[in-house]
């Protein structure tokens, strides 16, 4: 990847290879918009696509500008900085807010759950769509990345075909770090039957402890690991991201594609993201994340297995 910044990627501390075998530029897919069955193969073939542009960018910065006043009045923006701007607090850090962000949040929902967006998915899965009620909305402070996962080890008790689109909520700079994607990851035969498989919701209540209870009560975090090299000579591809991704675009892929969030290396500005599920309405849908106040990860949606 030609990379126009001089910002060396990295995720959880660890600095990415970037020679051509191990690092590239996402494909551009927005061409192929009015193409359903090119876009289902490509999703197939790559494990994602890249939609530079599927959103009206001016409904994307209003949702921001909720986003920055929420953040804001929560006092996670520095005091006296344009709240836009997304100064960090020097005394605040979080990555993970929906409770704050997105909860009655029009302008956000606008972006998510209408028109571009609810228009491309109709079409790519062929049919009416359900999303998700539970909204993931990150609030990522300087310093912070996302290690490598696939989602289906967090939704996985619905319809394996299952879609999340990653939606930056302002412009990301590969300074602010942004998505990365293993490219072809989700057609990984050994990664599908063996960690694709896990819940991390569920426990063995005949066993004792990592796969017993003791997991459970621990929690379990779901990653691949934190370092991207070593995981990307296991799995084989490289590592995809973009330069900039810019309001309005979007990056969509299946639940079973490896991902990861980069470091945010700017040094004061918090990166605005969402993660958001889109399925057939007709298939079953994983109850922990539907309903007016789904359960998530918490008491409600864990589960005692035999194992």
């Amino acid at each position: 990847m030609a990379m126009m910044s001089s910002v060396q990627p990295s995720c959880c501390g660890t600095a990415l290879y970037t020679d051509s075998a191990s690092f590239g530029e996402m494909r551009d897919s927005s061409a192929d918009l009015g193409n359903a069955a090119e876009l289902r193969q490509r999703m197939q073939s790559d494990g994602y696509l890249y939609l530079p542009g599927l959103l009206e960018r001016p409904a994307v910065l209003e949702a921001r500008r909720e986003v920055c006043c929420r953040l804001a009045n929560a006092e996670y923006v520095r005091s006296g900085t344009d709240p836009l701007e997304c100064v960090a607090a020097p005394d605040k850090t979080s990555a993970f807010m929906p409770e704050v962000i997105a909860r009655g949040n029009a302008a956000l929902f606008q972006v998510l759950y209408h028109g571009a967006m609810m228009q491309f998915w109709s079409a790519f899965l062929g049919g009416d769509v359900r999303h998700f009620d539970y909204t993931w909305f990150r609030t990522v402070f300087p310093g912070q990345g996302t290690p490598p996962h696939c989602d289906v080890v967090y939704m996985g008790r619905g319809t394996p075909n299952l879609y999340t689109a990653w939606t930056p909520i302002g412009d990301i700079g590969l300074d602010m770090g942004g998505l990365a994607i293993l490219e072809a990851s989700n057609n990984h035969k050994k990664l599908r039957e063996s960690y694709c498989t896990m819940d991390v919701d569920a426990h063995c209540a005949n066993r004792e402890g990592r796969a017993g209870m003791d997991a459970w009560q621990k929690g379990t975090d779901g990653h691949l690991g934190k370092n991207l090299n070593q995981i990307r000579k296991s799995l084989g591809g490289r590592w995809l991201t973009r330069d900039l991704f810019r309001a309005g675009d979007v990056v969509v892929f299946s639940v079973f594609t490896v991902h990861a969030g980069l470091d945010n290396q700017t040094g004061d500005r918090i990166r605005l993201s969402s993660d958001s599920r889109y399925q057939l309405a007709t298939e079953p849908a994983d109850d922990r994340w539907i309903g007016e106040n789904p359960a998530g990860h918490g008491a409600a949606g864990k589960r005692a297995l035999i194992c």
